[in-house]
């Protein structure tokens, strides 16, 4: 038994030193699941269902009794059913006194009741021990062996032996109990699974509105603009050209936007004098989001790089390519070599070859399994130095690309810039203020805050030891 359990999960675990029997009301596919994996792990296992006789699909190894029955095999006791259903336990009052009720349920919708179902249950059943765990975990994960994020189950509630025991059956499951405290954490612990990409709901919003603005912003000058003036349609550029500008736009910005937080914090910092004064709440959550902005921004980076790639197959490169070349045979001229363009066209390229690596090493280090490989030192120098130098990097490679254009006068189009130079108003805000922040008297006054110190305290004493002077 303890082989196949091995066998089954990536973390080593402790079989129960005397096989403990677990109790599972509800015969569904998280309950079987569930049963499945305790098995494995040397439990023994029974069932509890309105139907013994009719469930057919139990695993080899586990009993299926009605609840009365099943209720006195085990001291633990976890629920598999729905709220709605837990009417029926009324019944069970005498027999579930003082055992460990497990509430695994989910809602349907955040919020759904006013009160979480592992609270309602614990009004229900006032006798017994009410449990919070399990809800974070899904039948598929414990059928194929719970991986990464999903070896995490947050637990509950208000009697900490019981909560306690139900850490250790967690535990021998090769999972991570994460205590949350008592039954009051119950509704966010169920609210938790109801959750859409919680932490990249404000990372989506920000780039599609960026996207959004960048795209018409390039569609008013490259599209509308010749059709006003010379009649032109332009629209063929909306597939690959106006496309191949706003993705390395936006991947720069959101990549400023990465390290313009940690900028103003730490001006909030020396501005309060303290590291103990909370930072605004739009603040933490913006914080909080960055390695999400960085990894939209690499994706935006190397849609740039495909977009690139496929500029000499496009019709309208090949059309102009050949075009000149006919031109200037029959004029029988060519165009002299100029060595400044020469290098500001081989630098622009370099530079940016060298900071989508560094972009690229950036999102691998941010992944779960390789962060976990290293020290906070290691991450912290790949995600902060070798972050601004990437922001330095890509900065130069869009301050290249502009060369003599940059502030020439003839690429207004209805006074409006071109759109790699609003790309650049906040990489270069960013990699000033910080030029800034990093000489060494400010630095120096940064780190002391950052260690402890307090310039209202500093000046207090200062006060006190004057007027003793005195």
């Amino acid at each position: 038994m303890d082989k196949m359990c091995t066998e089954a999960l990536p973390l080593t675990m402790s079989s129960p030193e005397k096989q403990e029997t677990i109790c599972i009301f509800g015969t569904g596919d998280f309950g079987r699941s569930l049963g499945l994996k305790m098995l494995q792990c040397g439990y023994s296992v029974v069932f509890g269902s309105r139907n013994p006789r009719m469930s057919s699909l139990m695993t080899s190894g586990a009993e299926v009794l009605s609840y009365s029955e099943a209720a006195q095999r085990s001291d633990i006791i976890i629920l598999a059913i729905h709220r709605e259903h837990y009417d029926f336990l009324r019944e069970l009052t005498e027999v579930l006194s003082g055992k460990i009720l497990v509430d695994v349920s989910n809602n349907v919708k955040i919020n759904q009741y006013s009160e979480s179902n592992a609270e309602y249950l614990a009004r229900l059943m006032p006798g017994a021990h009410v449990v919070k765990a399990f809800n974070t975990i899904s039948a598929w994960a414990l059928q194929s062996g719970a991986l990464d994020a999903s070896r995490q189950v947050f637990v509950c509630g208000n009697d900490s032996r019981a909560k306690q025991r139900v850490m250790d059956v967690v535990r021998n499951l090769g999972l991570t109990p994460l205590d949350q405290g008592s039954l009051l954490a119950a509704k966010e612990i169920e609210n938790y699974p109801l959750q859409l990409f919680p932490m990249w709901r404000f990372p989506f919003y920000l780039s599609a509105a960026l996207c959004i603005f960048f795209f018409f912003y390039c569609v008013i000058r490259e599209v509308i603009y010749p059709y006003v003036y010379e009649k032109e349609d332009h629209t063929f550029r909306l597939a690959i050209s106006i496309l191949n500008r706003m993705c390395p736009i936006t991947a720069l910005t959101l990549l400023a936007l990465v390290y313009l937080p940690g900028v103003i914090a730490a001006i909030l910092q020396l501005y309060h004098g303290t590291k103990y004064r909370r930072f605004p709440s739009w603040l933490d959550h913006w914080m909080l989001c960055r390695k999400q902005l960085g990894l939209i921004a690499l994706g935006f980076a190397f849609l740039h790089v495909l977009y690139t790639l496929v500029i000499p197959m496009r019709y309208y490169v090949r059309w102009r390519s050949r075009n000149i070349t006919v031109i200037q045979v029959m004029t029988k001229k060519e165009n002299p070599f100029s060595t400044s363009s020469a290098w500001l066209s081989d630098s622009y390229i370099s530079l940016g070859i060298l900071g989508f690596f560094l972009f690229v090493l950036l999102g691998i280090t941010s992944l779960p399994s390789v962060s976990n490989m290293v020290t906070w030192r290691e991450f912290r120098f790949v995600q902060s130095k070798l972050g601004y130098l990437t922001l330095i990097l890509c900065t130069a490679h869009t301050l290249v690309y502009g060369g003599k254009r940059f502030l020439s006068p003839s690429v207004l189009r209805w006074c409006l810039p071109s759109a790699y130079i609003l790309a650049l108003i906040i990489p270069c805000t960013v990699l000033v203020v910080k030029f800034i922040l990093i000489m060494p008297c400010i630095d120096k006054t940064l780190m002391r805050i950052r260690q402890g110190w307090e310039r209202n305290t500093e000046f207090s004493k200062s006060a006190v030891n004057g007027k003793s002077d005195i």
